[in-house]
């Protein structure tokens, strides 16, 4: 059988088509034009001919500008693999009894799920918000482009102020690739994503065996001769959790996840943690799990339900040592100008010093927090320089960090290098502190600068101490300002 040439005409030129994203109208122009085409082709053959040279060079040049011409829009379920997925050895090519009756979207272990959505401003600009229960992240530098080599489409996702980014070769509405942070030596995650769905762990709704809804005492690291206490938070609606862990020091933002039957699972990804929690709940209503943060070991963890369980006032955690009351340094910020809170553009205010780093996302709230802050006070009166400890050595690389990062976030205050993030070098730098136990930590100085009050770690909005401590962070500063 010959195919005539208008029929082979409109198959090319209705091909071409559809790798663009088009409207129904032009599916309909398509077809018209091919059913024209292939009548001209049964009157004359050469005439059909010289049409199939044109039409070839017309729709090879062609550039159709439909919509959303690079990723497609909606939501994509992205999935960190923190540990290698084990592949059954099956060489009898037999159903695994294990496998049978496994649904699509079953939870794996080790894998973290999260969610993103892309978002587009135009046909062809785009950005992407990643989820995390109430929260969402919005990511603008994104680079989409094409792999010569490969002749396939490629993305970069940037986090600047957190110096990491996903890499990933995209095709048929799938991602493939890693997520990098530059900071630490071979720190990379494989990284899958897949259009269309908004399920962040399981398509399954197994009845859960109990609603773990309130306050939970939790003990993390029970496997080692440190433990350490936190309080575990959730909010439970049928199948879907959402919560957080407060501790001595911070807390872990916002997670979000499921319970199946006696199994519950937690995530979250903001660009520098990549959390995940997995647990059971025991027969007498405990919980025992694990937890995985990036590459780390699994930790283990318990909790049991105690609404009246407290951590340490995070204001008498770290104290200044005898006679080391005051503040005194003189540093460079990025541009090369000295900082010090014995500069003249600070004498007689009241002055938050953030201890910090780029690198922290509890540092992040907390600057979040205080950017607000400055926007609403009276800057003649108060003011904020910010400490940064990095994990760069090198001076010019922290540096470009910080400048990353005040860029970012639009910090209004000042940010210097404080030296590197170890916690052990950072307090020698600090040596007018017993211990540097925490990122952040604020110091908040009065006019003289005095340390008046020292604030371990950040509770951020993911938690209900939030609001208590800008209550509180608020009336501290009033009084200081009135002495």
């Amino acid at each position: 059988m010959i195919t005539s040439p208008g029929t082979l005409v409109s198959g090319l030129f209705i091909s071409r088509l559809l790798n663009h994203t088009i409207t129904k109208k032009l599916y309909l122009c398509a077809f018209i034009f091919s059913q024209k085409l292939y009548l001209i082709s049964s009157m004359n053959f050469k005439i059909s001919t010289i049409f199939i040279f044109f039409v070839m060079i017309a729709t090879s040049c062609f550039e159709f500008s439909g919509k959303y011409s690079k990723l497609p829009p909606g939501y994509w379920r992205g999935e960190l693999s923190l540990s290698p997925k084990n592949i059954t050895p099956n060489p009898e090519a037999k159903p695994l009894p294990e496998k049978v009756g496994l649904k699509f979207d079953e939870v794996m272990e080790g894998q973290l799920p999260f969610v993103f959505e892309v978002k587009y401003t135009n046909d062809s600009l785009f950005y992407i918000e990643i989820i995390n229960g109430e929260e969402r992240i919005k990511v603008t530098d994104i680079q989409y482009g094409r792999d010569r080599r490969t002749a396939k489409d490629t993305i970069l996702i940037n986090f600047p102020e957190y110096d990491s980014y996903i890499h990933a070769v995209c095709e048929s509405g799938v991602m493939e690739g890693e997520f990098v942070i530059k900071s630490k030596d071979n720190y990379r995650i494989p990284f899958t994503a897949k259009h269309g769905t908004n399920i962040r762990f399981t398509e399954l709704k197994k009845t859960p065996a109990m609603d773990i809804s309130g306050a939970w005492q939790t003990t993390f690291d029970q496997n080692t001769d440190k433990p350490w206490d936190a309080i575990g938070v959730f909010k439970q609606n049928g199948n879907q959790l959402t919560g957080t862990f407060k501790t001595e020091t911070g807390d872990f933002r916002y997670l979000e996840g499921t319970v199946q039957d006696k199994k519950l699972y937690l995530s979250c990804f903001d660009g520098a943690h990549a959390y995940l929690f997995e647990a059971q709940i025991e027969p007498d209503s405990t919980i025992q799990g694990s937890f995985r943060s990036g590459l780390s070991e699994p930790s283990l963890w318990s909790a049991k339900r105690n609404p009246d369980f407290k951590l340490k006032d995070a204001d008498s955690i770290t104290k200044t040592k005898p006679g080391k009351e005051t503040v005194h340094f003189n540093l460079p910020n990025p541009e090369g100008k000295n900082i010090s809170p014995d500069n003249k553009e600070y004498q007689g205010k009241v002055k938050i010093i953030q201890v910090m780093g780029s690198w922290c996302p509890n540092c992040k709230d907390e600057t979040k927090f205080l950017t607000d802050f400055l926007s609403k006070a009276d800057t003649s009166k108060v003011a904020v320089i910010a400490l940064s400890f990095e994990r760069y050595k090198e001076v010019d690389k922290a540096n470009e960090m910080l400048i990353k990062y005040k860029k970012a976030l639009n910090v209004p205050y000042e940010i210097v290098l404080g030296g590197n993030s170890n916690k052990t070098e950072a307090g020698q730098k600090l040596d007018f502190l017993d211990e540097l136990r925490a990122y952040p930590t604020m110091l908040i100085l009065d006019k003289t600068n005095k340390i008046r009050k020292i604030h371990t770690g950040f509770s951020g909005p993911a938690t209900d101490e939030f609001n208590k401590f800008r209550d509180e962070f608020g009336t501290f500063i009033e009084i200081l300002l009135k002495e």
